[in-house]
């Protein structure tokens, strides 16, 4: 419960600072997600890591998520995942723009494969409807979930 209020009262000021973070941080948490699984993978810094692959290059927010880590592990070093921040962190943006809240199961481990090239399975701006419909699929998504996602 108190990494839960953590990545909260984290976000919060972030957003208040700077309104970009909070669909900066949604967006980073579905790239995460659609890649390799909410595992955090895309918080590895490297010079060949998904992070630095082209279409997470201008992702917004992880000073958020290392803010949040850092003062987590001043309290409890070790416990809490990437993973879970950086999910607790995508709900915490939602409800900063006055969205709805849901609840987030914590319990995720954290990825320790992060390659660029895996960010090749993002659905891509340019992509035709057919692309991205075979993207989700790939990923158990189906037309409704590639409607609401993107």
């Amino acid at each position: 419960p108190r990494a839960e209020s953590i990545v909260q009262s984290t976000v919060r000021a972030h957003f208040q600072s700077d309104p970009t973070v909070a669909p900066g941080i949604l967006r980073m948490h579905f790239h995460d997600c659609f890649v390799l699984g909410c595992d955090g993978s895309i918080l590895i810094e490297g010079s060949d890591a998904e992070r630095t692959a082209i279409p997470n290059r201008n992702l917004k927010g992880f000073d958020v998520i290392e803010d949040a880590k850092t003062q987590i592990e001043a309290i409890c070093p070790g416990v809490v995942s990437c993973a879970d921040i950086l999910a607790l962190a995508a709900r915490d943006s939602v409800v900063a723009t006055r969205g709805l809240t849901w609840s987030v199961p914590t319990g995720r481990r954290d990825g320790r494969v992060s390659r660029a090239a895996d960010a090749g399975d993002l659905p891509a701006f340019f992509d035709s409807v057919d692309i991205q419909k075979r993207k989700f699929l790939t990923k158990g998504l189906n037309t409704q979930d590639l409607v609401a996602l993107t």
